[in-house]
Order: C-alpha cells, then sequence, then structure tokens
C-alpha cells in the first residue's frame, strides 16, 4: 500500500511507462490514418481543405501523419519529431471539426493531443529504437 501512494518512480518504471504510452497512442492513432488511406477517395471529396492548400494535400498531410508518423511512433524511431505532425494534425482536428468542443464531440482529438504532447516532451523512453541509438 505504501508503495501506491508514493510519488517517487526509477528510471525503469519511467521507460516502461513511456513504452506503454507510446506504442497505445500510435496503435490508436493508425487505425485513424489506415481507414483514410484505404478509403482514400471516399474522403478526398468530402475532406477540409485547410488554409487552402486544397482536401487532397490536406487529406495526405494527415495520413502521413496518422499513418506513417504513427508507424515510427510505434517502433520509436524518431519519436519526438514524428510527433510534430501528430500534433499538428490532431489539433487542427480539435480546431476544424470540433470547435475545441473539449467535452463532448471533440474528447478523443484532446485525449491523443494530450497524449502526444506528453510524448513530445518527455521522449520515447529506453525502450525505443532512439532509445538504443541513445539519442
Amino acid at each position: 500500500m505504501k508503495r501506491l501512494l508514493s510519488t517517487s518512480y526509477s528510471a525503469g518504471v519511467f521507460n516502461f511507462a513511456m513504452f506503454v504510452l507510446r506504442v497505445a497512442m500510435g496503435v490508436l492513432m493508425l487505425s485513424h490514418g489506415y481507414d483514410k488511406l484505404v478509403h482514400y477517395a471516399q474522403y478526398q471529396s468530402k475532406f477540409i481543405n485547410f488554409m487552402g492548400i486544397g482536401s487532397t494535400m490536406s487529406l495526405s498531410l494527415v495520413i502521413f501523419a496518422e499513418f506513417f508518423c504513427a508507424l515510427f511512433l510505434i517502433v520509436g524511431l524518431f519519436s519526438r519529431l514524428v510527433t510534430i505532425p501528430l500534433v499538428i494534425g490532431v489539433f487542427v482536428a480539435l480546431w476544424k471539426a470540433h470547435n475545441f468542443d473539449f467535452f463532448g464531440g471533440g474528447e478523443k482529438a484532446a485525449l491523443f493531443l494530450a497524449g502526444f504532447i506528453t510524448i513530445l516532451l518527455l521522449g520515447p523512453g529506453k525502450a525505443s529504437v532512439d532509445g538504443l541509438v541513445g539519442k
């Protein structure tokens, strides 16, 4: 019981927690990107035209973030770098698609945003390719 109430932690626990967070966030986001990748033609006609770059380019950038960056995040390769497009993509979704409705329809996007910002700030942990390489 004493251990459950403690605020201290070891490096091993921190690294395991970052591994769990990184893999969970990557796997959960990967399904969103995979759906958009497989149904590209269906999404292309109704996707948001963000900042005038066109719906095709906006969709392509979102697929890059949600699928390919999520794959890199799961492996733990360039983890902080690949979270930047994920943070941007989820922020835009929260802003444009959900009107910053944190407690309604945008709740899932807000949770993704919090998780990706945490990974961006804390890094991937040692249980990653980045950790093995020593970045």
